[in-house]
């Protein structure tokens, strides 16, 4: 396998799971942009703003996440994000999704 066939399969990979990493990363508390991103590459998620903006505005549009202005003492208000009731539910539907996929791999990985 060519290694740009094999970055594109990692890539489509980690696109299937970054809205899932950044409901996760909303779970338990509201978070800035950049404080979102930043979890995602301390876990070793490298994305940038322009593939996070998009996907935290799909999540907000479907009624995922909600959020709150805060006044910010080095420049513009901050937006920050939170799951909302709808998008606890979705993110359960994917944690049971994402543990019944890890067990496919694990068996044919084990066959």
């Amino acid at each position: 396998m060519s290694v740009q066939t094999s970055d594109n399969i990692k890539s489509q990979m980690r696109k299937g799971i970054l809205e899932y990493c950044i409901m996760l990363s909303l779970d338990k508390h509201e978070a800035y942009t950049s404080d979102i991103i930043q979890a995602m590459r301390d876990g070793g998620f490298e994305v940038v703003e322009g593939t996070v903006y998009p996907l935290l505005a799909r999540l907000k549009n479907n009624n995922f996440l909600g959020y709150r202005w805060e006044e910010s003492t080095q420049g513009p208000p901050r937006k920050y994000f939170y799951l909302t009731e709808e998008g606890r539910s979705m993110l359960c539907e994917l944690e049971h999704a994402f543990g019944e996929i890890n067990e496919l791999v694990r068996h044919i990985k084990n066959i």
